[in-house]
Protein backbone atom coordinates (compact mmCIF):
# COMPACT_ATOMS: atom_id res chain seq x y z
CA UNK A 1 0.00 0.00 0.00
CA UNK A 2 1.35 3.55 -0.65
CA UNK A 3 0.38 5.34 2.30
CA UNK A 4 -1.02 8.67 1.79
CA UNK A 5 1.82 10.96 3.66
CA UNK A 6 -0.56 13.57 4.52
CA UNK A 7 -2.59 11.24 7.37
CA UNK A 8 0.56 13.00 9.49
CA UNK A 9 -1.02 16.37 9.01
CA UNK A 10 -4.51 14.35 10.10
CA UNK A 11 -3.17 12.93 13.00
CA UNK A 12 -1.14 16.04 14.28
CA UNK A 13 -4.49 17.77 14.07
CA UNK A 14 -6.09 15.10 16.37
CA UNK A 15 -3.58 14.53 18.87
CA UNK A 16 -2.88 17.75 19.46
CA UNK A 17 -6.64 19.25 19.20
CA UNK A 18 -6.24 21.06 22.20
CA UNK A 19 -3.70 23.31 21.45
CA UNK A 20 -4.70 24.29 18.17
CA UNK A 21 -7.39 26.83 17.15
CA UNK A 22 -10.24 24.55 16.53
CA UNK A 23 -13.42 25.17 18.86
CA UNK A 24 -14.11 21.57 18.33
CA UNK A 25 -14.64 18.72 20.55
CA UNK A 26 -12.51 15.70 20.17
CA UNK A 27 -14.85 13.03 17.98
CA UNK A 28 -14.73 9.59 16.78
CA UNK A 29 -12.87 9.80 13.06
CA UNK A 30 -12.28 7.68 10.40
CA UNK A 31 -9.52 8.16 8.12
CA UNK A 32 -9.65 5.94 4.57
CA UNK A 33 -6.82 6.25 2.29
CA UNK A 34 -7.57 5.91 -1.80
CA UNK A 35 -4.97 4.33 -3.61
CA UNK A 36 -3.79 3.08 -6.85
CA UNK A 37 -2.19 -0.55 -7.71
CA UNK A 38 -0.90 -1.71 -10.78
CA UNK A 39 0.17 -5.51 -11.44
CA UNK A 40 3.60 -5.67 -9.85
CA UNK A 41 4.77 -7.60 -13.09
CA UNK A 42 3.48 -5.17 -15.42
CA UNK A 43 5.89 -2.09 -13.42
CA UNK A 44 8.62 -3.46 -12.83
CA UNK A 45 11.27 -6.00 -14.32
CA UNK A 46 12.03 -9.76 -11.93
CA UNK A 47 14.77 -8.28 -10.69
CA UNK A 48 13.47 -5.43 -9.11
CA UNK A 49 10.37 -6.93 -7.84
CA UNK A 50 9.54 -6.32 -4.16
CA UNK A 51 6.84 -8.54 -2.70
CA UNK A 52 5.25 -7.11 0.98
CA UNK A 53 5.16 -10.21 2.60
CA UNK A 54 8.58 -10.70 2.02
CA UNK A 55 9.67 -7.31 4.23
CA UNK A 56 9.90 -6.86 7.58
CA UNK A 57 8.25 -3.81 9.35
CA UNK A 58 10.70 -2.60 12.42
CA UNK A 59 9.97 0.77 14.15
CA UNK A 60 11.44 1.34 17.21
CA UNK A 61 12.79 -2.27 17.43
CA UNK A 62 9.15 -3.10 16.95
CA UNK A 63 7.54 -5.51 14.44
CA UNK A 64 4.87 -4.15 12.66
CA UNK A 65 2.56 -6.12 10.89
CA UNK A 66 2.06 -3.85 7.47
CA UNK A 67 3.39 -1.13 5.83
CA UNK A 68 0.39 1.06 7.07
CA UNK A 69 1.40 0.40 10.77
CA UNK A 70 4.59 1.31 9.74
CA UNK A 71 3.66 4.68 8.34
CA UNK A 72 1.91 5.29 11.45
CA UNK A 73 4.38 4.35 13.71
CA UNK A 74 6.80 6.49 11.57
CA UNK A 75 4.12 9.42 11.42
CA UNK A 76 3.92 9.39 15.41
CA UNK A 77 7.51 9.01 15.94
CA UNK A 78 7.93 12.32 13.48
CA UNK A 79 5.48 14.35 15.08
CA UNK A 80 6.93 13.52 18.54
CA UNK A 81 4.12 11.48 20.27
CA UNK A 82 4.76 8.79 22.44
CA UNK A 83 2.60 5.48 21.94
CA UNK A 84 2.16 2.25 22.74
CA UNK A 85 1.57 -0.51 20.28
CA UNK A 86 -0.81 -3.37 20.81
CA UNK A 87 -2.53 -1.23 23.56
CA UNK A 88 -5.37 -3.59 25.08
CA UNK A 89 -8.97 -2.49 25.46
CA UNK A 90 -12.01 -3.99 28.06
CA UNK A 91 -14.91 -4.00 26.69
CA UNK A 92 -17.97 -3.41 29.28
CA UNK A 93 -18.59 -7.69 29.25
CA UNK A 94 -14.97 -8.17 30.30
CA UNK A 95 -13.78 -8.83 27.20
CA UNK A 96 -10.38 -7.30 25.82
CA UNK A 97 -9.33 -6.16 22.53
CA UNK A 98 -6.15 -4.92 21.04
CA UNK A 99 -5.72 -1.56 19.15
CA UNK A 100 -2.51 -0.67 17.19
CA UNK A 101 -1.90 2.39 18.58
CA UNK A 102 -2.58 4.48 21.78
CA UNK A 103 -1.11 7.98 22.28
CA UNK A 104 -1.89 9.46 25.26
CA UNK A 105 -5.58 8.85 26.02
CA UNK A 106 -6.11 8.60 21.96
CA UNK A 107 -6.23 5.17 19.81
CA UNK A 108 -5.88 4.50 16.27
CA UNK A 109 -6.65 1.37 14.40
CA UNK A 110 -5.10 0.31 10.91
CA UNK A 111 -7.90 -1.64 8.98
CA UNK A 112 -5.90 -3.71 7.15
CA UNK A 113 -8.72 -6.49 6.59
CA UNK A 114 -12.64 -7.00 6.93
CA UNK A 115 -11.30 -8.81 10.74
CA UNK A 116 -10.33 -5.46 11.65
CA UNK A 117 -13.07 -3.64 10.40
CA UNK A 118 -15.45 -5.75 11.94
CA UNK A 119 -13.14 -5.02 15.06
CA UNK A 120 -13.25 -1.27 15.10
CA UNK A 121 -17.05 -1.29 14.76
CA UNK A 122 -17.17 -3.90 17.54
CA UNK A 123 -15.30 -0.87 19.83
CA UNK A 124 -17.03 1.89 18.62
CA UNK A 125 -20.64 0.12 19.42
CA UNK A 126 -19.35 -0.65 22.34
CA UNK A 127 -17.17 1.70 24.06
CA UNK A 128 -18.85 5.18 22.34
CA UNK A 129 -16.93 7.72 24.35
CA UNK A 130 -13.58 6.11 23.70
CA UNK A 131 -11.51 8.32 21.50
CA UNK A 132 -10.52 6.27 18.79
CA UNK A 133 -9.86 6.57 14.71
CA UNK A 134 -9.36 4.02 12.06
CA UNK A 135 -7.06 4.32 9.19
CA UNK A 136 -7.40 2.13 6.04
CA UNK A 137 -7.91 0.79 2.60
CA UNK A 138 -11.09 2.48 0.95
CA UNK A 139 -12.65 -1.16 0.40
CA UNK A 140 -13.46 -1.43 3.82
CA UNK A 141 -15.31 2.18 4.17
CA UNK A 142 -18.54 0.36 3.59
CA UNK A 143 -18.30 -1.66 7.16
CA UNK A 144 -17.92 1.74 8.99
CA UNK A 145 -20.94 4.33 9.00
CA UNK A 146 -19.52 6.99 10.26
CA UNK A 147 -18.29 8.42 7.11
CA UNK A 148 -19.03 11.74 7.67
CA UNK A 149 -15.70 12.86 9.17
CA UNK A 150 -13.41 11.52 6.15
CA UNK A 151 -10.16 13.32 6.64
CA UNK A 152 -9.63 16.60 7.94
CA UNK A 153 -10.47 19.72 5.51
CA UNK A 154 -12.37 22.80 5.21
CA UNK A 155 -14.66 22.78 2.25
CA UNK A 156 -15.08 26.97 1.93
CA UNK A 157 -12.95 28.77 -0.86
CA UNK A 158 -10.94 30.20 1.78
CA UNK A 159 -9.42 26.69 3.20
CA UNK A 160 -7.32 24.48 0.48
CA UNK A 161 -7.53 20.68 0.62
CA UNK A 162 -4.21 18.77 1.85
CA UNK A 163 -3.94 16.26 -0.90
CA UNK A 164 -1.06 14.15 -1.63
CA UNK A 165 0.52 12.08 -4.76
CA UNK A 166 2.77 9.18 -5.18
CA UNK A 167 5.14 8.36 -7.96
CA UNK A 168 6.35 4.84 -8.98
CA UNK A 169 7.47 3.77 -12.09
CA UNK A 170 10.22 1.51 -13.11
CA UNK A 171 12.01 4.19 -14.63
CA UNK A 172 13.01 6.00 -11.65
CA UNK A 173 15.76 3.76 -10.82
CA UNK A 174 19.47 4.52 -10.20
CA UNK A 175 22.74 2.75 -10.26
CA UNK A 176 25.61 3.20 -7.71
CA UNK A 177 28.27 2.21 -5.85
CA UNK A 178 29.29 2.76 -2.24
CA UNK A 179 31.52 1.77 0.75
CA UNK A 180 30.29 1.49 4.60
CA UNK A 181 33.53 1.20 6.59
CA UNK A 182 31.24 1.01 9.41
CA UNK A 183 29.08 -2.35 8.38
CA UNK A 184 31.51 -5.29 7.74
CA UNK A 185 29.52 -6.83 5.02
CA UNK A 186 29.58 -3.62 3.15
CA UNK A 187 32.93 -2.32 3.82
CA UNK A 188 34.01 -3.33 0.86
CA UNK A 189 33.22 -1.31 -2.96
CA UNK A 190 29.92 -2.64 -4.40
CA UNK A 191 27.03 -1.29 -6.12
CA UNK A 192 22.86 -1.28 -6.70
CA UNK A 193 20.34 -0.70 -8.37
CA UNK A 194 17.92 0.80 -6.62
CA UNK A 195 14.04 1.84 -7.56
CA UNK A 196 13.13 4.91 -5.98
CA UNK A 197 8.83 5.79 -4.96
CA UNK A 198 8.44 9.73 -4.13
CA UNK A 199 5.63 10.70 -2.31
CA UNK A 200 4.50 14.87 -2.82
CA UNK A 201 2.28 16.16 0.19
CA UNK A 202 1.04 19.56 -0.30
CA UNK A 203 -2.29 21.64 -0.25
CA UNK A 204 -4.03 20.98 -3.88
CA UNK A 205 -5.88 23.64 -5.62
CA UNK A 206 -7.69 22.97 -8.49
CA UNK A 207 -7.80 19.44 -7.15
CA UNK A 208 -4.48 19.03 -7.93
CA UNK A 209 -1.01 18.75 -5.84
CA UNK A 210 1.49 18.64 -8.95
CA UNK A 211 0.92 17.59 -12.24
CA UNK A 212 2.00 13.69 -12.58
CA UNK A 213 4.17 14.42 -15.64
CA UNK A 214 6.16 17.48 -13.97
CA UNK A 215 6.42 15.53 -10.51
CA UNK A 216 8.10 12.68 -12.54
CA UNK A 217 10.12 15.06 -14.80
CA UNK A 218 11.67 16.41 -11.70
CA UNK A 219 12.33 13.15 -10.09
CA UNK A 220 13.71 12.27 -13.27
CA UNK A 221 15.93 14.91 -13.06
CA UNK A 222 16.80 14.56 -9.69
CA UNK A 223 17.93 10.30 -10.00
CA UNK A 224 20.03 11.64 -13.38
CA UNK A 225 22.20 13.76 -10.93
CA UNK A 226 23.11 10.80 -8.92
CA UNK A 227 23.01 8.07 -11.29
CA UNK A 228 25.84 5.70 -11.88
CA UNK A 229 28.09 7.64 -8.84
CA UNK A 230 30.48 6.36 -6.11
CA UNK A 231 28.63 7.72 -2.77
CA UNK A 232 31.07 7.94 0.16
CA UNK A 233 31.06 10.10 3.41
CA UNK A 234 32.59 13.52 3.31
CA UNK A 235 35.10 12.62 6.25
CA UNK A 236 37.13 10.34 4.66
CA UNK A 237 38.14 12.59 2.48
CA UNK A 238 42.19 13.43 2.70
CA UNK A 239 42.35 15.83 0.24
CA UNK A 240 41.01 17.21 -3.70
CA UNK A 241 42.48 18.24 -6.51
CA UNK A 242 40.92 19.94 -9.68
CA UNK A 243 40.31 16.67 -11.13
CA UNK A 244 40.64 13.77 -7.63
CA UNK A 245 39.31 13.31 -4.35
CA UNK A 246 41.55 11.08 -2.12
CA UNK A 247 39.85 9.53 0.17
CA UNK A 248 41.01 6.74 2.95
CA UNK A 249 40.34 4.65 5.99
CA UNK A 250 40.25 1.68 7.79
CA UNK A 251 37.67 -0.70 7.91
CA UNK A 252 36.94 -4.26 8.92
CA UNK A 253 38.86 -5.38 5.80
CA UNK A 254 41.84 -3.52 5.80
CA UNK A 255 42.95 -0.36 5.25
CA UNK A 256 41.55 1.90 2.04
CA UNK A 257 43.38 4.19 0.23
CA UNK A 258 40.94 6.08 -3.01
CA UNK A 259 41.82 8.18 -5.92
CA UNK A 260 38.12 9.42 -7.11
CA UNK A 261 37.46 11.25 -9.89
CA UNK A 262 35.12 13.91 -9.20
CA UNK A 263 32.76 13.32 -12.28
CA UNK A 264 31.78 10.45 -10.68
CA UNK A 265 31.55 10.49 -7.18
CA UNK A 266 29.40 12.13 -4.90
CA UNK A 267 30.22 13.43 -1.55
CA UNK A 268 27.73 12.72 1.74
CA UNK A 269 27.20 14.30 4.80
CA UNK A 270 27.22 11.02 6.76
CA UNK A 271 27.75 7.41 5.60
CA UNK A 272 26.16 6.43 1.87
CA UNK A 273 23.54 4.01 3.76
CA UNK A 274 20.21 3.90 2.10
CA UNK A 275 18.27 5.60 4.73
CA UNK A 276 20.79 9.08 4.01
CA UNK A 277 20.46 8.51 0.24
CA UNK A 278 17.02 8.95 0.83
CA UNK A 279 17.30 11.92 2.31
CA UNK A 280 20.11 13.62 0.10
CA UNK A 281 17.31 12.56 -2.47
CA UNK A 282 14.45 14.92 -0.50
CA UNK A 283 17.42 17.45 -0.19
CA UNK A 284 17.90 17.31 -4.20
CA UNK A 285 13.92 17.22 -5.06
CA UNK A 286 12.92 20.10 -2.22
CA UNK A 287 14.02 23.35 -3.98
CA UNK A 288 12.26 21.87 -7.39
CA UNK A 289 9.01 21.66 -5.63
CA UNK A 290 6.11 24.11 -6.18
CA UNK A 291 5.58 26.54 -3.35
CA UNK A 292 2.45 24.59 -2.71
CA UNK A 293 4.62 21.05 -1.96
CA UNK A 294 4.71 21.02 2.04
CA UNK A 295 6.47 17.68 2.85
CA UNK A 296 8.26 14.49 0.50
CA UNK A 297 8.75 10.86 0.93
CA UNK A 298 10.88 9.07 -0.52
CA UNK A 299 10.93 5.09 -0.70
CA UNK A 300 14.30 3.55 -1.88
CA UNK A 301 13.81 -0.04 -2.87
CA UNK A 302 17.56 -1.58 -2.22
CA UNK A 303 17.27 -5.20 -3.49
CA UNK A 304 13.75 -7.44 -3.61
CA UNK A 305 13.43 -7.77 0.38
CA UNK A 306 14.79 -4.20 2.10
CA UNK A 307 14.52 -0.44 1.52
CA UNK A 308 13.99 2.47 3.30
CA UNK A 309 11.61 5.16 3.59
CA UNK A 310 12.34 8.57 4.83
CA UNK A 311 9.67 11.81 5.26
CA UNK A 312 10.52 15.57 5.79
CA UNK A 313 8.90 18.64 5.28
CA UNK A 314 9.70 21.24 3.48
CA UNK A 315 10.62 24.93 4.14
CA UNK A 316 10.05 27.31 1.59
CA UNK A 317 12.05 30.48 1.50
CA UNK A 318 9.88 34.20 1.01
Amino acid sequence: MKFIWFVALCLLRYLSIARSQLNHACFPLIIYISYRSNSVSDLMTNERVVLDNDLRYIERGRLLRSRSELSVAKMLSFLGHDYQYDASVKLPEGKSVKIDFKAGSKYIEVIDSEDDAAKFKQVRDRLPDLDIIAVGHSKYASKISEMDSLFFYDSTEDHLQTGSIFIEDPSLAFDYAHILPLVEKCSVLHGHTSTVMVEIIGSMKNNLVIDFGEAKRIIKETLNAIDHKFFINRKYLQKEDDVHYYVAFDGPKGYFSLQLPKSTTYMLSGEATVENLSSEIIRLLAPKMPQNVQALGVYIYEGVNKGAHIIAGVKKED
